[in-house]
């Protein structure tokens, strides 16, 4: 990285070198930053990622599993098409472009993406793994970060920081108490590295009504004959929904509509995102259909020990070690009535939920937040109390709306943070989108996200793929 143009400090000295800014936690979204930011000169960045390499959802690495979005919504192309790290250049540098191109498909496999960001993450030199941020605190506009890599313990000073440490497995408090009892209760995000556990048992009941809950199912659904278990699917939803994926659904990804939804007061935020869950937690429209199509073929030869069970939620959850089982819990909805499943192993496929990390503890004087006490995240993705000053990624659900965790929106935000380190537009793309107009006509929306950025519609169905990734 090239830090000698005029007009940004050079930090080149080791001793009082002070970063322009550090990212902690290195998934999509900041890996998209990092590269992004790697041929911007004079920004000096650095970022921090625990583990010791990018593994994008290992446990959901399904062998057939795509990505919802298309290649396009990689990294950098949103941004900057010519980037030498976008998906179509690592194709390229790993001999596979004319294998995609004759594929005649544009959303790359979930495991090919993965490979594409790992290709990516070895390429950046800002990109530090392996390297636990334990502690920070701020003095005289300079955040200190004490960390611990692979040298030891070590303190590093930076002037702005990208909180990219994402979203963690979400577990039901009725589950709470059997998740360490004994027998099989696992969340979605550990499925493929005890899936042979899984398939041992008699039974087995997935929870859950996302896209990660249906590729389990018809997955486990694939070898039911062949392992002998009974297999159960209770959602809490009306119905197994499919993701909503319409052309003008889609301008809701749209800076448009990040604009139109930040100036919405906050109770009114709240309840659109409650309502909005066919937007971005729905099952791909295929899959249901081929859920359905292998219970017909399967139900040619006898019924199948499977059971679909909508309008459920669950309540309780016990293990009873003498029969080796769980009993389940649940409140039919609909009808009012309780009703228990016993079964000898359990799926949570009940999504991700955001965790402000422990090393913010240092620094909570320097956070603004909401009424409920979330960030309060400004249109231009700043939580600080100066602006520009601590910006987040993948922790503004509540701010920002449902394209949050869109691999599609990514590349935008990232142009977004950019500009604001930089003070300069340096990814200047589409300015509005959108056919449609969301607020009232004539209406001038004070958000400045339509400034900058890259068009971010390609992506609603991309949501579900990254509601769980490290941003």
């Amino acid at each position: 990285m090239n830090t000698s143009t005029p007009g940004f400090i050079n930090h080149n000295n080791p001793t009082g070198r002070v970063y322009d800014f550090a990212g902690i936690g290195v998934g999509p979204f900041n890996l998209g930053l990092a590269a992004l930011s790697d041929p911007v000169e004079g920004l000096d960045g650095v970022f921090f990622e625990r583990r010791e390499s990018f593994d994008w959802h290992p446990g959901m690495m399904l062998e057939p599993a795509h990505l919802q979005v298309p290649f396009m919504a990689d990294l950098v192309t949103l941004a900057d098409p010519t980037s030498q790290f976008s998906f179509l250049n690592f194709l390229k540098q790993t001999g596979r472009l004319y294998r995609f191109y004759i594929r005649e498909n544009f959303y790359p496999l979930r495991a090919e993406y993965n490979q594409y960001c790992q290709w990516v993450a070895g390429q950046l030199e800002s990109v530090r793994f392996g390297t636990d941020v334990r502690e920070i605190t701020y003095d005289d506009g300079v955040y200190t970060l004490s960390v611990n890599g692979p040298q030891g313990p070590e303190v590093l000073r930076a002037r702005r920081l990208v909180l990219g440490t994402g979203t963690s497995p979400y577990v039901p408090e009725a589950c709470a108490g059997v998740m360490d009892a004994g027998g099989l209760v696992l969340h979605n995000a550990d499925y493929l590295l005890r899936k042979s556990e899984l398939q041992s048992k008699a039974s087995i009941t997935i929870v859950g009504s996302g896209q990660s809950a249906a590729e389990i199912y018809y997955e486990l659904l694939q070898e039911i004959d062949v392992y002998g278990y009974q297999l159960n699917w209770v959602t809490r939803s009306g119905r197994f929904f499919p993701l909503e994926y319409t052309k003008l659904t889609l301008e809701m990804t749209s800076p448009e509509y990040v604009d139109y939804f930040h100036e919405l007061p906050e109770e009114q935020r709240d309840g659109l995102i409650k309502s909005q869950k066919n937007l971005y937690k729905g099952i791909n429209s295929e899959l249901i259909d081929a859920i359905y199509d292998l219970l017909y073929t399967k139900s040619l030869s006898g019924l199948v020990d499977t059971q679909l069970l909508t309008h459920s939620a669950l309540t309780a959850a016990s293990w009873d070690a003498s029969a080796a089982s769980h009993t389940l819990e649940f409140r039919h909805e609909e009808q009012g009535q309780d009703y228990t499943l016993e079964t000898e192993a359990v799926v949570l496929a009940t999504g991700y939920s955001y965790r402000e990390p422990g090393f913010l503890a240092g620094i909570q004087d320097r956070i603004e937040r909401d009424s409920r006490g979330r960030f309060a995240v400004d249109r231009n993705y700043s939580t600080g109390v100066e602006p520009g000053e601590i910006f987040v990624q993948n922790a503004e659900l509540h701010t920002h709306g449902f394209v949050t965790p869109d691999l599609g929106m990514a590349a935008y935000r990232n142009s977004c943070i950019l500009r604001e380190m930089t003070g300069t537009e340096v990814y200047p793309v589409e300015r509005s989108i959108a056919f449609q107009q969301f607020g009232v006509p004539g209406q001038v929306v004070s958000g400045q996200g339509g400034a900058v950025g890259s068009a971010a519609g390609l992506g609603a169905a991309g949501l579900q793929e990254t509601v769980a990734a490290r941003g």
